[in-house]
């Protein structure tokens, strides 16, 4: 869908506006532009993502990093946001996924076939496990060369282990979209692959670290976190993401299977079951957490 059908300032909390213009007076200033140079959808969009960056880069640790997922439309006009919000020096890569599809044949233009994702840290510390990303050489015996002829001479045993170890992906990623995978794919339509959030949290992230997903949609973040020994948040304002989310994390994971289910409830997408099992997951926090919040230690209300 376009900009103009998705976006209004019905989308906008204006009361948030004010604090705005009082805290970020210049990034207030370029958001206005935008409604001349594209349009007043999409001013009224980056004005919607800007509060919500703002506030994720309030609540992310000083050695976390933010991932923003965004196609060409407005990922440059993101980029300008994110500068001001994260800091320039602290933009790291500019991602892009690139991905296979069919075209039409009346069509008068390439094929637009890649997203783009923009990767900021916060301070000036931030998780890289470069060996959990690695990937194999394309071909390995001409990357050996390479990098022989610019290191000097390597023993055999080193030129082996260089071989085995693989190389850090470049920032182009070819991944083929969630809609290939009969097995993944739940028919939401903005689903990302497993593998995309699998290489993101492997690198930016350690065990038992947080990953928060504020648009998490059908829960692929969620469930990647869950897979790898991370812990998780998730967001959504849609509410069959509810159902999809608890669905899968059933079956991806087996998250939910004891956590949720007493007395052989199915765990279905009807809203009646939804309600039943978000109280008992309110109960069994207020239990384990004995009537606290973990992050600012407030009282839990029943």
């Amino acid at each position: 869908a376009s900009f103009k059908d998705m976006w209004t300032w019905d989308d906008v909390n204006e009361g948030y506006l004010e604090s705005l213009v009082e805290k970020y007076p210049s990034l207030v200033r370029y958001i206005t532009s935008i409604g001349d140079v594209h349009s007043q959808a999409m001013m009224a969009y980056i004005t919607y993502m800007t509060q919500r960056l703002i506030e994720l880069h309030r609540i992310l640790k000083d050695t976390g990093s933010l991932y923003l997922h965004v196609d060409p439309t407005a990922s440059h006009y993101l980029k300008i946001v994110l500068d001001k919000i994260f800091g320039k020096n602290n933009f790291r890569n500019e991602i892009v996924w690139c991905y296979h599809g069919p075209g039409s044949p009346h069509m008068r233009q390439f094929n637009r076939k890649h997203d783009i994702i923009l990767w900021y840290n916060k301070g000036k510390t931030w998780t890289f496990n470069k060996d959990d990303v690695r990937v194999p050489f394309k071909d390995p015996n001409q990357s050996l060369r390479k990098a022989m002829s610019v290191g000097g001479t390597f023993s055999n045993e080193e030129v082996m282990k260089y071989r085995r170890k693989g190389k850090i992906p470049e920032t182009w990623w070819e991944i083929r979209i969630a809609a290939r995978s009969k097995k993944e794919y739940t028919g939401y339509p903005t689903q990302k692959p497993l593998a995309l959030l699998e290489r993101i949290i492997k690198a930016s992230s350690k065990e038992d670290d947080i990953v928060l997903d504020p648009f998490c949609g059908c829960a692929t973040t969620c469930v990647k976190a869950q897979q790898l020994g991370r812990k998780w948040i998730g967001i959504d304002i849609e509410k069959k993401a509810v159902d999809i989310l608890i669905d899968r994390l059933s079956d991806d994971s087996g998250l939910f299977k004891n956590f949720i289910q007493t007395e052989k409830i199915p765990i279905r997408t009807d809203v009646e079951i939804v309600e039943h099992t978000q109280k008992q997951i309110k109960e069994r926090l207020y239990k384990d957490q004995q009537g606290k919040c973990k992050g600012c230690q407030n009282e839990m209300r029943r």
